[in-house]
């Protein structure tokens, strides 16, 4: 394989490495677990301020099977966990990742092998898991080849609700094409972007519903639109627009007509207004929101998937104008978070930490920020129940069938358990290494330091 890049050379294609397939089919065979049995523990279930005692909580196979009070006899040859009077808790969802750009400089992304390329996010999806990281949504990037590796047991790493690749427009985030792609004649031949399946670029309502049904063919649960500018893309300010109202609609159609959602990444009112027009779900950032637009969100019932940036240590560094961009999100960050409280719209939380590994194992820390505007039971809540209400409206294209981000009877068992009560002090999620004691993924147990 020549050493072209995963945006700037030809790549390789989904279908030639045998790895485009629905996001639902051929599940791994299943798999021997023995029962477990979880005890002497205070329970955080995902939707409740406080914690509760004197129970016993059963996994069987990828569910839980049965959380009760007392002393329940457990099933024969189940594994007996002591937690220690720890709290046990969901594990942790995040709304807004990119699993196949998160730890790489982008300078690596655009010049290394696409092997390379993947191999880092492999080892990256592995970090995720162990920050309590047990669920992403993925909205941008292709990670179907690694979503489908993890699921089937060859990689460790969360359970991935893949956007696949971000729709975009000539010029709009995302667009990080070389001039010397330019011109491109309608129709015209697909950039090395595009065919590795970074973004694509739509500029008619045709072109949209082709690159969305492309990404629903190879099994994206919800499909992600760019409504304006961004941070990353330093040829773009926050304030312009891409798509006409008419194109996003194309967009959302496409995505309704395989009975799953849009997300739209948009900043400023205007963008954000344009994409509820056209029938869009769910916001992506919205940090230059205004009154009159929170309002609309709340009437509208539109969940807002935004992000705590509240400094320069939350990025790698920008310089030009992805820096001037990246101060109004600071600046944003306050207002939007506000709004959203005192409208009640329905937010979830996401980190969107991009190219850096040591930036990535911030995704715990910047919880904290939301200290600012929430009390700790609620943030818990976030990244738990309410992000897997919003992981659920992908509706049968959700891949992983069955609740996430609660503790309850016949939800899927993914769960936590820490040294420590979060209720108290939401910055032990910051230090996974230090205060994860047990990390379990679909049933299985991916950590354990508790003592035998």
């Amino acid at each position: 394989m020549s050493r072209r890049g995963f945006i700037a050379g030809a790549g390789v294609s989904l279908a030639s490495l045998g790895l485009a397939r629905s996001a639902a089919a051929q599940p791994a065979p299943p798999r021997s677990i023995p029962p477990v049995v979880f005890s002497n523990f205070l329970l955080f279930d995902g939707r409740s301020k406080g914690l509760r005692g004197g129970l016993r909580l059963l996994v069987e196979g990828n569910r839980i099977k049965q959380i009760a009070s007392g002393n329940p006899s457990p099933p024969d040859g189940a594994r007996m966990i002591d937690c220690g009077g720890r709290v046990i808790m969901p594990g942790l969802i995040d709304a807004h990742w990119h699993t196949i750009f998160a730890a790489l400089p982008i300078s690596a992304l655009v010049s290394a092998d696409i092997g390379f390329i993947f191999l880092a996010a492999s080892a990256e999806a592995e970090r995720t898991l162990m920050r309590g990281f047990t669920t992403v949504r993925d909205l941008g990037g292709p990670s179907f080849p690694l979503k489908q590796a993890i699921d089937d047991g060859l990689a460790t790493g969360p359970r991935i609700y893949p956007s696949g690749a971000m729709i975009t427009t000539t010029g709009g985030h995302g667009d990080i094409r070389p001039l010397s792609d330019l011109p491109r004649r309608p129709g015209g031949p697909l950039s090395a972007l595009e065919k590795t399946g970074g973004a694509n670029i739509a500029d008619s309502a045709d072109e949209i519903r082709l690159r969305a049904r492309e990404q629903l063919l190879q099994g994206a649960s919800q499909i992600k639109l760019v409504g304006g500018g961004g941070v990353s893309s330093p040829r773009t300010t926050l304030d312009m627009l891409t798509f006409s109202e008419s194109e996003l609609r194309a967009g959302v159609q496409a995505a309704a007509d395989r009975n799953t959602y849009a997300a739209v990444h948009a900043y400023p009112p205007a963008a954000i207004q344009r994409a509820i027009s056209a029938g869009a779900q769910c916001i992506e950032h919205g940090h230059l929101m205004d009154e009159a637009t929170a309002s609309l969100m709340a009437d509208k019932g539109i969940w807002l998937s935004t992000q705590p940036f509240v400094s320069d240590e939350d990025t790698t560094p920008l310089t030009g104008q992805s820096r001037i961009n990246l101060l109004q999100v600071i600046a944003g960050t306050d207002t939007v978070y506000t709004l959203a409280k005192e409208h009640k719209i329905k937010t979830a939380f996401g980190t969107d930490l991009l190219f850096s590994s040591a930036i990535a194992t911030r995704q715990g820390f910047m919880l904290t920020h939301l200290k600012r505007w929430y009390d700790n039971a609620d943030i818990l809540a976030m990244a738990t129940s309410v992000n897997g209400e919003l992981l659920a409206m992908s509706g049968p294209r959700n891949p992983y069938q069955g609740k996430l981000g609660v503790l309850e009877d016949n939800a899927l068992a993914d769960l936590l358990v820490i040294d420590g009560n979060p209720i108290d002090d939401i910055g032990l999620i910051a230090n996974p290494d230090k205060n994860l004691a047990v990390i379990m993924k679909d049933g299985k147990i991916y950590k354990n330091t508790l003592p035998a």
